[in-house]
């Protein structure tokens, strides 16, 4: 009877000695990260049957288990990644929008300042001081465009680097993670969870999920396996797959994310990644940071495009004068060959020639033909998929507009040249009209003579008119315009009629003639030029365009560039049909590219904290579920106290019994 009532009280004993022991576990480690509360599980050790009934034998430990929820872990990695990924994007997003500079720092201004310049020069053709302030403030132009375009490049390498150490810090994780892996799967069969390896575990797939969205699945033998990327694995048992920051395809510049396996280096498509920091750096720099290079890009080359085209067409200070030179220079268009397109043994693209350096050049070129109609856009080039012969699908990546073109096809402001060896079926090329123009922006005119201020022609009215037309404006507006032919209109009658004949300056012969009518407020064009009347001519009366003679007094291409400020020269589309949508003026391309930048950052900005809540929250529910409270974890010690006291009283009853006993049995 002792017996059985000391073995009771041994067994309660040790019960409330191992909930003493994990409820100071739990105490001991309430600020550790990851630790899930534990607490002892409890079962009757069962009856033992007598003639009077079944008496009990006292309580059992069966395990130690932990507050746990597989739902909840999963919420607070899930949203964690999100959040990380929207943060990491505020943050580049907002370093971004310090490089377009508000007021007269800004682009736009400094663009608007250059046109400004050209009213002196127009009002003073032959005054050099306002011919080198308008270099000056070329150069200040170039400067601006150029400083943003390092910045960014900057910015770049800043990604560069914290995706490197990402995927370093990513790979240590995975590493971790397969070596716990075996050490559980090694305890699997003692029938109890290791409860300080699985938290372990969860912390690193918490900690995994600031990086990257993962999804894990659970296997029989107790590990866990890991998928990144659309179901690319990362860990799969106690094997980690090493993640590479890989050269993009086509821009080495750039960075992103891979695998290495025993066949090679591989890439992950960006938009496979959907979560954590690698995400928000990947979507950075393929969208905001691309989008920005191409927006300032454009600008840069269609400010310097079209300022260099009206250049052409005025005539400058030079003894003898000449057309004027070029005002910039940007950088080129670029044709970036897929790493993947097919090679020779030497390691060359098949699909490329050799220049007149004897370098190896894509066999795809690209030409500005009209730089207004220049987009804010890489384009994606491909042999076509419905194997038409001499065919190529070209994708604007900017807004996924897919066209099928041909050699020598001409759209956006550019002609696409392909020459022989054609490329092959699987070959693909990232084609930059305007990424590289702004980091390149020069201004290569120095010498103030060499602003061509003055219109290659000159009209002159007959004194004999009697009609109120004057000349408001004469511009050079083709560079087919040839100033040796001599243009004489005559109006014949009242209601704007007219014919005109160009004869050769030198000799006289005649070269064109013709019949037209001018209307109120629309312009004369003929021989490259275009004129606006001001007035009404009346019947009988003569005008003349000849070529200018004295360019040191004329302004009349000064005029030209100085209405380029309202001239949409940024961003001009033609749709099918013909159908021309206006672009925007350069201050306005410049507010416009500000504004959205901005929208980005307020955007991403409200998106970050709406996602950082909740995955507060998601943390906070899992923290309830498996965290430790002090003030019920004191509460338990007491109560665990006491329930050993009173066993320890049990075993001190039955000693006093076993001793009574002894006594009665020794009389």
């Amino acid at each position: 009877m002792s017996a059985s009532l000391m073995a009771l009280g041994t067994r309660a004993m040790f019960a409330s000695y191992a909930a003493l022991q994990t409820t100071s576990n739990n105490i001991a480690n309430s600020n550790t990260p990851g630790y899930s509360r534990q607490q002892v599980e409890l079962a009757t050790a069962g009856g033992q049957f007598t003639g009077a009934g079944f008496f009990g034998k006292g309580v059992d430990v069966t395990s130690v288990t932990r507050s746990h929820s597989a739902f909840l872990t999963r919420e607070a990695s899930t949203t964690k990644s999100l959040a990380a990924a929207d943060e990491t994007r505020a943050v580049q997003l907002r370093q971004l929008e310090q490089l377009f500079k508000t007021g007269e720092a800004g682009l736009g201004a400094a663009a608007g300042e250059l046109l400004n310049a050209f009213v002196d020069v127009a009002s003073h053709p032959q005054d050099s001081s306002a011919r080198q302030v308008v270099l000056g403030r070329a150069q200040e132009v170039a400067s601006r465009f150029r400083a943003t375009g390092e910045q960014l490049d900057v910015l770049q390498t800043g990604v560069n680097q914290e995706m490197k150490t990402s995927v370093a810090a990513v790979n240590s994780i995975a590493k971790s993670l397969a070596g716990l892996n075996q050490q559980i799967a090694a305890v699997k069969g003692s029938g109890h969870e290791p409860n300080d390896l699985l938290d372990q575990r969860d912390k690193l797939v918490n900690d995994l999920s600031a990086y990257l969205q993962v999804t894990t699945i659970p296997a029989q033998d107790g590990t866990l396996s890991v998928f990144i990327g659309g179901g690319q694995q990362l860990v799969l048992g106690s094997k980690a797959t090493q993640l590479i920051a890989a050269p993009d395809p086509y821009d080495p510049s750039r960075i992103n994310l891979g695998w290495r396996d025993a066949s090679g280096d591989h890439n992950l498509p960006d938009a496979l990644i959907t979560g954590g920091s690698i995400s928000g750096l990947l979507r950075f720099q393929g969208q905001d940071l691309a989008d920005a290079r191409n927006r300032l890009g454009q600008m840069a080359a269609a400010l310097s495009g079209r300022l260099n085209e009206q250049q052409a067409l005025g005539l400058d200070l030079r003894q003898p004068a000449g057309s004027g030179a070029p005002i910039f220079s940007v950088g080129a268009p670029q044709v970036l060959p897929a790493s993947t397109n097919a090679r020779d043994v030497s390691g060359n693209f098949v699909a490329s020639v050799l220049n007149g350096s004897g370098v190896r050049v894509p066999t795809v070129s690209l030409t500005v033909t009209n730089a207004s109609e220049l987009q804010a856009s890489d384009y994606d080039l491909r042999a076509d998929p419905a194997g038409a012969p001499g065919a190529y699908q070209l994708t604007r990546l900017s807004d996924g507009l897919v066209r099928t073109v041909s050699n020598g096809a001409v759209l956006d402001g550019i002609r696409v040249d392909v020459a022989s060896p054609v490329p092959g079926a699987t070959d693909r090329f990232l084609l930059q009209p305007v990424a590289a123009a702004t980091r390149n922006m020069l201004r290569v005119l120095n010498d103030p003579s060499g602003i061509a201020a003055a219109a290659p022609v000159t009209a002159t009215l007959n004194p004999a008119n009697i009609g109120t037309a004057s000349v408001a404006s004469l511009r050079a507006v083709s560079t087919a315009l040839n100033a040796q032919n001599t243009a004489t209109l005559s109006f014949t009658s009242d209601t704007g009629n007219y014919t005109w004949e160009l004869r050769d300056r030198s000799t006289n012969a005649l070269v064109s003639t013709g019949t037209a009518t001018w209307t109120a407020g629309a312009p004369i064009q003929l021989n490259g030029w275009e004129m606006q009347l001001s007035g009404v001519p009346r019947n009988g009366d003569v005008m003349t365009v000849a070529k200018t003679d004295y360019p040191a007094g004329n302004n009349g291409n000064a005029r030209a560039i100085v209405d380029l400020r309202d001239a949409a020269l940024v961003g001009q589309q033609t749709l099918a049909g013909g159908v021309v949508v206006a672009g925007e003026t350069i201050t306005d391309a410049y507010a416009s590219a500000m504004a959205e930048v901005g929208v980005r950052v307020q955007n991403i900005r409200s998106s970050a904290e709406t996602s950082a809540s909740v995955a507060a929250s998601a943390e906070a529910a899992r923290a309830d579920k498996s965290g430790v409270n002090l003030d019920e974890e004191a509460a338990r010690l007491i109560q665990f106290q006491q329930s050993y006291q009173a066993a320890a009283k049990m075993l001190q009853v039955a000693q006093s019994v076993f001793d009574t006993l002894l006594q009665t049995a020794g009389r």
